[in-house]
Formats: C-alpha cells, structure tokens, sequence
C-alpha cells in the first residue's frame, strides 16, 4: 500500500515538471515568432534626394564643386535666354508675306513697311531693310537681304559660344578634381605608412564625385545646346525661303 501511494506521487510529479518544460518551450518558441517579424518590418531610413545631392555635394569638395556649380547655372540662365529670344524670333513667315503682298499692291512700298514694323522677328527685320532698297532696283533689294540676313543670324547664334565654352569646360573641371583626389589619396597613404582601405576608398571617393559631377553639367548643356542648334536652323532656313519671296514680290511690283 506505502509502495502504490508513494508511485502515484512520482508520477504526479513527474508530469507536472513535463508540463511546466512544454509550457517554458512553447513561451519561447512564441517569443521568438514575435521578435522575428518586429525585426523584419523594422523602419527603414530614406534620404530625400536634395539632402544625398547637398552630402555629395560636400564629400566632392566644396572649391571644384562650386565652379562645375557655376558652369551648369551660367550656362542654363544662357539657354533659358537664347530659347525665349529664339521662339519670340519665330513667326509665321506665310502670313507675313501674305501681308506684305497685300500692303504692296493696296498702299505701296510705305504700306508694306509698315506691315514690316509692327510685325516682330529677324524675317520681318529683313523684309524692312529690303523694302528701303526697292527704289534702287530688285538687285540692290537682293545684296541688302542677303548682307543683313547675316547679320540677323549673328544675333541668332549670340552667346552660343559661352554655352560650348562651358559643356567644355565642365568637365575638365571634373578630371582636375579626380586628379587632386588621387593625389590626396597617395599623401595620406604616405603619412600613414599603410595602404589601407579606408583612405583609399575616401581619396577615389572625392575624385569619383567630381567626375561624375561634370559629367552631368556637360550633358544637360549639350542637350540643349544642340536644341537651339536646331532650332537656328530651322530659323535660318524659313529666313532664307521668306527672302526669295520677297524678291520676287519686288520684282512683280516694280514690273507693274
């Protein structure tokens, strides 16, 4: 009977200790599934883009990134200049003869004058300046279209040469800061008297930044360099189209 009852009392508490293991197991395990997925959907920090530009900005070195800074602003206040002056220049040049025809024939060489001046662009620019020629004859009208056609595509092309200057310019700039960051790279692999990576890192780092820096400025100049190249053209050539007409309508009024 003492043998049974003291059995019983072991066993009891031998399953007690089993589920007091289980339940310690099982807190454990759940533990671990919680702090799992907290780890996984842990916030990550962004940078907005102006702040990553400014932190470039200041690891390339604020004195060549400065001047490739003012190579894009100079060259881009010069583009936005030339692109306003050039869609102003821009005119129906069929409606403008049109109306210089018509003034021609219903109030004369004064008449289509006037059409003239009130009508802007360089295609009306040389229509008036032909038009004070005409009482010389059709071919003096001719030299004089063609002398001030030149000039008017001078006026075209004006500053073009600064925006070229700084696509050029840009970039050296770039390579000049890539070869001064390689430079103070090697003097602090000197003064350390180690190759180690980190200075190595930070020296190509800089004269990377630069480079790329210039890159970019000289990119976004020669896209828009080559639109107003483009766009003079297309200018040029619609002067040119609208000067022949004119001569013939010279031509066809003093033969009247």
């Amino acid at each position: 009977m003492f043998l049974a009852v003291a059995g019983l009392m072991t066993f009891s508490a031998m399953a007690q200790t089993e589920e007091v293991v289980a339940d310690s197991v099982a807190t454990e395990v759940a533990t671990e599934e919680v702090a799992a997925p907290a780890e996984e959907v842990a916030p990550v920090q962004e940078v907005a883009l102006h702040q990553a530009l400014k932190t470039k900005f200041i690891e390339g070195g604020a004195g060549f990134m400065a001047t490739v800074l003012a190579c894009l602003i100079f060259g881009l206040a010069i583009c936005i200049e030339r692109i306003i002056y050039l869609n102003m220049a821009t005119t129906n040049n069929e409606k403008l003869i049109a109306a210089v025809e018509a003034a021609l024939n219903e109030g004369g060489v004064e008449a289509a004058k006037e059409v003239c001046r009130n009508t802007r662009g360089p295609v009306a620019s040389i229509f008036y300046q032909g038009l004070l020629r005409v009482d010389q004859g059709a071919e003096a009208v001719e030299k004089t279209i063609v002398s001030y056609g030149s000039v008017q595509m001078g006026q075209l092309e004006f500053n073009l040469g600064w925006i070229s200057l700084f696509i050029a310019v840009a970039p050296m700039l770039g390579f000049m800061g890539t070869v001064i960051g390689m430079i103070q790279a090697f003097d602090e692999i000197q003064i350390a008297g180690d190759i180690s990576p980190t200075l190595v890192a930070g020296g190509m780092k800089v004269a990377l930044i630069t480079t790329v820096g210039g890159l970019i400025v000289a990119i976004i100049l020669q896209v828009i360099y080559n639109y107003l190249v483009s766009k003079i053209d297309a200018i040029v050539n619609s002067m040119e189209d609208a000067s022949i007409s004119l001569v013939d309508l010279v031509v066809k009024y003093l033969n009247k």
